[in-house]
């Protein structure tokens, strides 16, 4: 690797509800840098959530997220000449991370509603262990267990 590696950022929490977790969801689904827009989508979703699931919002927005995030993941490894997808364990950011994207690209994946109320119906269908977002992370769980023959290449990392 060449040079050092990037600093993390330090993300402030969000206004409302001071979670940096929140915060960082906000900054995925913000799109042209418009952060207020993205942030009345999110608390007008967890509005939604709370008539839904009859809970807190950020609670069950945490859930979900715990729900989604994968534990394995496959990397591809090439390893004498042949490329083999090795199942390896996700950092905590990682998981988050792709936790994020999975739930933002299925709620826009949804057509015919307002962002908000496509977003209020993934994060609940998530935290019910149900919907696309879970359905992409068993995809991803299934693939390093059909992998898991390969695990032994996971320890010649560079």
């Amino acid at each position: 690797m060449r040079g050092k590696p990037a600093k993390p950022r330090i993300i402030k929490p969000d206004p409302k509800f001071g979670s940096v977790t929140l915060a960082k969801f906000i900054n995925s689904l913000m799109t042209r840098g418009k952060k207020t827009v993205a942030q009345g989508v999110v608390y007008r979703a967890f509005d939604k959530m709370k008539e839904l699931a009859k809970k807190d919002g950020l609670k069950v927005f945490e859930e979900a997220i715990k729900n989604v995030a994968p534990q394995v993941e496959v990397r591809t490894r090439r390893v004498g000449g042949a490329n083999y997808q090795v199942p390896m364990p996700v950092r905590g950011e990682r998981q988050n991370a792709l936790a994020f994207r999975w739930i933002i690209g299925a709620a826009r994946n949804k057509k015919g509603q307002p962002m908000h109320l496509k977003l209020a119906t993934v994060l609940f269908d998530a935290s019910q262990s149900t919907g696309d977002a879970i359905k992409k992370r068993d995809d991803v769980h299934r693939m390093a267990d059909a992998n898991k023959a390969f695990a032994h290449f996971a320890r010649f990392s560079r």
